[in-house]
């Protein structure tokens, strides 16, 4: 991701005007515009890095002349002390950008890491491992880049990106007497012939309804595995099947092996933990 698009520029600008990145009295008091630094970025975890041109790209927002130099491409895996930046230049710069450029860097390491453990808990297996839109607000675009460098895969980016009907929307049109299949057909018929149709079912009766109106993906709501392996046996090839809701490491093997398409995972982005990664420097 060595060119970012201008929303990432925007989420940095943001991040930096938030944490007062050019209104740093502690740094601007102590440290001497003369004095020089270099330093690594080293990971202090097992992990896959993400997010490392980010950084790079808050270190030059805050000064274009530090020399900033990738050692590990997103999408590596990392352990302990491995060194994946350096760093060099004015000092106070550096101090200056060095939180928001490690806030980057550690929580979309963090989403790639949690990602790859989902991915090799069902290596062999045909299910794809996808991301939701329970993302942090602003960081979609990271977020979902962060699963990708994981191995994982994005489900819609946004509302824009297709047609999913749930729940809430099936209720809303109940009250015009309106089945789930008469839903599905509206949408079909609706929709313009580039998007596919997926909806979220949370038993087999409305799994055949479904079906049956011939809605293009399928996505089974926390249903129990013994009934997501009764409903790919009724689905039979003619959707893509998703399997969605509550699915954690401990479950998600069982689950891929039911055969299903795809598994979302919605903690990949809303309850991620950062992984640990910190910038030792050493000045002149």
């Amino acid at each position: 991701m060595s060119q970012l698009p201008p929303e990432v520029y925007t989420l940095i600008d943001a991040a930096l005007s938030e944490d007062q990145a050019f209104n740093d009295p502690t740094t601007g008091t102590l440290i001497p515009p003369d004095i020089r630094a270099a330093g690594a970025l080293r990971a202090k975890a097992v992990g896959v890095a993400a997010g490392v041109d980010v950084a790079k790209s808050v270190f030059h927002r805050v000064d274009p002349s530090l020399e900033v130099e990738v050692r590990m491409a997103d999408g590596s895996p990392v352990s302990p002390g491995d060194e994946i930046a350096r760093v060099e230049g004015c000092a106070a710069s550096i101090l200056k950008a060095e939180r928001v450029a490690l806030n980057f860097m550690q929580r979309m390491s963090g989403i790639a890491s949690d990602t790859n453990r989902y991915v090799q808990a069902v290596e062999g297996c045909a299910a794809r491992i996808v991301d939701t839109r329970k993302t942090a607000p602003g960081h979609r675009y990271l977020d979902k880049y962060a699963v990708r460098m994981g191995g994982g895969h994005n489900h819609r980016l946004n509302l824009a990106d297709g047609i999913l009907i749930k729940d809430n929307h099936i209720e809303a049109l109940r009250s015009r007497e309106m089945g789930l299949g008469d839903v599905v057909r509206t949408a079909i018929a609706r929709a313009s012939h580039t998007i596919r149709v997926e909806v979220e079912v949370e038993t087999l009766e409305q799994l055949r309804e479904a079906l049956d109106a011939g809605a293009h993906i399928i996505m089974l709501d926390n249903m129990p595995v013994e009934t997501m392996r009764e409903a790919m046996s009724i689905v039979d090839g003619r959707a893509v099947v998703e399997a969605s809701g509550g699915i954690n490491l401990e479950t998600v093997r069982d689950v891929a092996e039911t055969g299903v398409d795809l598994i979302s995972v919605g903690s990949l982005t809303h309850s991620t933990s950062a992984l640990d990664i910190s910038l030792d420097l050493e000045f002149s």
